[in-house]
């Protein structure tokens, strides 16, 4: 919502104001926030969205945000059950970067690996987008994938198992 300098009571918004409105809508789709505020020239700018479940978001956009925290419920679930702490595996493909790791190059395309795949070293296992960049990470041995052990599209952390290479 736009506010009017005081002193000005037109109560319309000028096309560069618009602009300013649809500038500020974009960069917060496009980083995630929920709220940017700027002050300029005397006119102040506030920008929210309400991102809540509960207030009805498109299902779309509810499963995507609930999709990453399910797979990683599931996966410390597993381990837990499992017992095993797979950062101690000899096999254990790490993270390398903080980011969003993909199973194949492109939504809707064959993964680059599956359980049982034969790698060889330097074959790429997955991508990890960091920073709108798409970073290939390759194997660091030849061997049988063992496990996955990320969903496809779920956040990472630097040095979190990724994969087991036996």
């Amino acid at each position: 919502m736009a506010r009017q300098p005081e002193g000005k009571t037109t109560g319309k918004v000028s096309n560069e104001d618009s602009a300013l409105i649809r500038e500020l809508a974009l960069l917060l789709d496009e980083t995630s926030l929920t709220e940017i505020e700027i002050e300029r020239a005397g006119l102040r700018v506030r920008v929210a969205r309400n991102i809540s479940i509960a207030a009805g978001i498109p299902a779309g956009l509810a499963a995507m945000a609930a999709a990453p925290a399910a797979a990683a419920a599931v996966a410390s679930a597993a381990s837990a059950a499992i017992g095993t702490d797979f950062s101690k595996h000899p096999g254990v493909v790490p993270s390398p970067m903080v980011g969003t790791a993909y199973w194949a190059p492109e939504p809707g395309a064959k993964p680059f690996i599956e359980v049982g795949s034969k790698v060889s070293a330097g074959q790429t296992l997955l991508i990890i987008e960091a920073m709108k960049t798409m970073n290939q990470i390759p194997s660091p041995r030849a061997g049988t994938v063992t496990q996955i052990l990320i969903e496809d599209g779920q956040p990472v952390e630097f040095g979190e198992p990724l994969v087991i290479i036996e």
